[in-house]
């Protein structure tokens, strides 16, 4: 892979994660440009273009994220995968931050990351080595058909992978009711219920 010394970033910000495991911990956001998967749904979908967005230095970047005072770094995008991130992690590991990644797994998964979310899409399909990097699997459901498509991703994963399902933000009052009938059958007890907090509180 090439050495990059800059990434395309449509935006980077202090929040709390909202998703997963994680949800309600301090955390630096790295939302990185360019995504070819194109989710329908996608809420970020100016995250797309890359020639949109600067180009930023790694030592910008890392001094942003030390700045910040958080103990966790979220790279994110976009697809973050579509560029070496081995060169960001190592740069923000010798700061002693904690990095996660969340990734729809299209694309290679270069980098040292503490905790990977492999969000897998219909639209363009996961690699195999991709589903066994994954700390948790995040599906997000639309319909009930989405809950067949989550089982057949799961088989893919490791067997201490965290499972998430998690409602399109758009259709959540109607996916609710059909997640959570899930989850109290049997076959749905290994998974759990993942929600955007951050879109509840208000904040990025």
């Amino acid at each position: 892979m090439t050495e990059l010394t800059t990434y395309p970033v449509m935006e980077v910000f202090p929040t709390l994660q909202g998703e997963g495991k994680y949800t309600g911990s301090p955390s630096y956001f790295i939302r990185l440009a360019g995504c070819d998967v194109g989710c329908s749904w996608c809420d970020v979908k100016e995250s797309w273009p890359v020639e949109d967005h600067p180009q930023i230095k790694i030592d910008e970047l890392v001094l942003g994220a030390k700045n910040s005072g958080l103990p966790m770094v979220v790279v994110t995008g976009g697809e973050p995968c579509m560029y070496n991130l081995e060169p960001l992690t190592t740069a923000l590991k010798n700061e002693g931050l904690k990095i996660h990644l969340e990734t729809s797994g299209a694309h290679p998964i270069s980098g040292d990351f503490d905790w990977i979310t492999l969000s897998p899409k219909k639209f363009k399909a996961c690699l195999p080595g991709s589903y066994l990097k994954a700390n948790e699997l995040k599906v997000v459901v639309v319909n009930k058909h989405d809950l067949k498509w989550a089982k057949e991703q799961a088989v893919n994963v490791k067997d201490d992978t965290l499972l998430y399902l998690q409602p399109e933000w758009d259709r959540k009052e109607q996916v609710y009711s059909i997640i959570t009938e899930f989850l109290g059958s049997e076959e749905g007890r290994v998974w759990s219920l993942s929600t955007q907090t951050h879109k509840y509180l208000g904040i990025p």
